[in-house]
C-alpha cells in the first residue's frame, strides 16, 4: 500500500501541474514560441520521435561510458588512497581542483586536445570528469569507515592487506559507494550534455544539440520534448541505481532493510 502511494502521489501532482499548465496556456493565449502547451509538446515528441530517440541514444551511450569509467577510476583511486597515505595527500587536492573547476571552462580544451575526429572520446572524458569526484569521495570515506576492531582482529590472525580490503573494507564501503554512484549517474548525464553543447554543430548528435537546433529554429515545442526526454533519462538512471542499491543492501544493511 505504501509503495503504491509513493507512486500515486507524484503522478497525481504531475497530472495536476500539466493540467494547470495546459489551462493557463489556453486561457492567457500564450504564444507557442514563448511557452508551448503540454499537448503541443506531446505532438512535437510524436512528430520527431525517431530523431529524438536517436539523439537520446547517443547521449545515453556517452553517459553510460562516462559513468563506467568514473566508477572504475574512482574506486581504483580510492583503494590507492586507503593503501597509501602519501598517495592520498599527493593526489587528493588535485581531485578537488578538478571537481571545483567549471567543466564548461575545460571542455573546449579537451575537445581541442583530443580532436574532433575523436569527438565521442572527448565527450566521454568531459562527462567522466564531472562524475568522478562523488564516486571517489564516497568510496574513500567508505573504505576508511571499516571497524577498527575488525581490522585489528584480521591483522591479529595474519590476514594480508588484500584479504582485509576484500573481506572488510570493500563491504563496509559498498553503501557509501552506491550513494556516490547515484549522484554520479546524474552528473554523468549533465557532463555529456555540457560536452555536446560545447562540441556544437556538425559534431555532436545528442539531445543537447537538438535543443540548440530547436531553439535556433524557434521550434520550442521540440525543444521542450528534448528537455523532457533528458529529464526522463535522468530519472531512469537514478531509479536504476536506486534499485541496484536496494538489491545489494536489502539483506544486511540498515538503510535498505524494510521496517
Amino acid at each position: 500500500m505504501t509503495r503504491a502511494l509513493d507512486i500515486a502521489f507524484p503522478l497525481a501532482l504531475a497530472a495536476l501541474v500539466l493540467g494547470a499548465w495546459e489551462w493557463a496556456i489556453h486561457h492567457w493565449q500564450v504564444p507557442h514560441y514563448v511557452l508551448p502547451a503540454p499537448s503541443a509538446i506531446a505532438q512535437a515528441l510524436c512528430a520527431n520521435f525517431a530523431s529524438l530517440m536517436a539523439s537520446l541514444g547517443s547521449t545515453l551511450w556517452v553517459t553510460l561510458q562516462a559513468f563506467a569509467a568514473a566508477t572504475l577510476l574512482g574506486v581504483a583511486t580510492a583503494i590507492g588512497f586507503t593503501q597509501s597515505r602519501l598517495l592520498e595527500r599527493t593526489l587528493y587536492p588535485y581531485a578537488v581542483i578538478l571537481q571545483v573547476t567549471p567543466v564548461v571552462a575545460i571542455a573546449p580544451l579537451i575537445l581541442i586536445w583530443v580532436g574532433f575526429d575523436h569527438i565521442n572520446l572527448a565527450l566521454v572524458i568531459v562527462a567522466t570528469i564531472v562524475a568522478f569526484f562523488p564516486i571517489l569521495a564516497g568510496a574513500t570515506l567508505g573504505l576508511k569507515s571499516a571497524d577498527f576492531n575488525l581490522l585489528d582482529l584480521a591483522r591479529l590472525h595474519g590476514a594480508s592487506r588484500l584479504q582485509v580490503l576484500w573481506r572488510i573494507r570493500l563491504p563496509t564501503a559498498l553503501p557509501y559507494l552506491l550513494s556516490g554512484m547515484k549522484t554520479a549517474g546524474g552528473l554523468a548525464l549533465i557532463g555529456a550534455v555540457v560536452a555536446e553543447f560545447v562540441a556544437g554543430s556538425g559534431t555532436a548528435t545528442g539531445l543537447a544539440w537538438r535543443i540548440v537546433e530547436s531553439g535556433n529554429r524557434l521550434e520550442i515545442a521540440t525543444l521542450f520534448a528534448a528537455l523532457a526526454l533528458l529529464a526522463l533519462a535522468g530519472v531512469v538512471i537514478f531509479a536504476a541505481l536506486s534499485l541496484l542499491e536496494w538489491a545489494l543492501l536489502r539483506r544486511w544493511h540498515e538503510s535498505a532493510i524494510s521496517e
